[in-house]
């Protein structure tokens, strides 16, 4: 898979110009938790970073309907979390990405493999029938990268199982804190994020960070991430509300814009 270059942009004295944009896409809906798989309406591709939420058919006794609406799982903190961070992540580098909301897809849609980073939440009730197997491992092998957010406690368990299937021979590790990744942008080597929302017994549970290597090695390419005992989406989301603490809504931009940037530049 081919990789937008990407340049930083350091400092605010001697900032570069604004790359020229093309003309603007047709309006579309921006799809939003909660609503029906039907309102997914997709803006065409246009070269600009985007976004790429994973969606699946969420799985086990807890997923269904929540306070009378279908709780999908993959959709929570949709738009606006992803708007968040790309108005970040337009801020900080000469990216211009895609503002108004992000690209969703199964693993397997031939439109995903034209965004290099996927992002899945709520791993814990993530299916796969077999095509989207297939795609997540096609998706890996063209040289995509994988986060995976907002599970807690038991829920890896479901996690672990989805991922064996689709990788038995890769291992998620507990992720060095030497390791580029967290000192690629942001230096986050030293960061703590815990939960500050509770809910299964999370409320103040410490994150952890799990990878999983090309051939298992360490010095070869970082494929995935895991965001154990974490909602970085969640903090995105409200970081604009008195929801969730402002430190740490400002960690989990740290931590997302260093995924972002990593995953482009490695």
């Amino acid at each position: 898979m081919s990789r937008p270059l990407l340049f930083l942009s350091l400092g605010a004295a001697g900032a570069i110009a604004p790359l020229a944009l093309p003309d603007p896409a047709p309006a579309h809906y921006c799809y939003t938790q909660w609503e029906d798989n039907s309102m997914i309406d997709n803006a065409a591709y246009d070269g600009r970073f985007t976004f790429f939420r994973v969606r699946f058919e969420p799985g086990n006794a807890f997923g269904g309907r929540f306070r009378g609406q279908v709780d999908k799982k993959w959709d929570h903190d949709t738009p606006r979390a992803e708007r968040h961070l790309m108005k970040i992540l337009e801020e900080i580098t000469t990216l211009r990405p895609k503002m108004d909301c992000g690209a969703i897809f199964a693993f397997g849609d031939p439109e995903s493999f034209k965004y290099p980073i996927a992002y899945v939440s709520e791993p814990g009730f993530w299916t796969m029938d077999e095509t989207e197997v297939q795609g997540i491992r096609d998706y890996v092998a063209k040289g995509g990268f994988l986060i995976f957010d907002d599970f807690y406690a038991e829920h890896w368990y479901n996690f672990e199982a989805r991922w064996r299937q689709a990788f038995p021979d890769l291992e998620l590790k507990p992720m060095p804190r030497e390791h580029a990744l967290f000192d690629t942008f942001y230096d986050i080597r030293n960061t703590q994020i815990f939960s500050s929302s509770g809910g299964r017994g999370s409320r103040g549970v410490y994150a952890e960070w799990y990878g999983a290597f090309e051939d298992n090695d360490p010095a070869k390419r970082l494929i995935a991430i895991a965001n154990y005992n974490a909602d970085l989406g969640e903090l995105m989301e409200f970081s604009d509300e008195a929801y969730t603490p402002i430190d740490l809504s400002n960690e989990a931009y740290k931590i997302m814009i260093n995924y972002l940037i990593y995953a482009m530049t490695h």
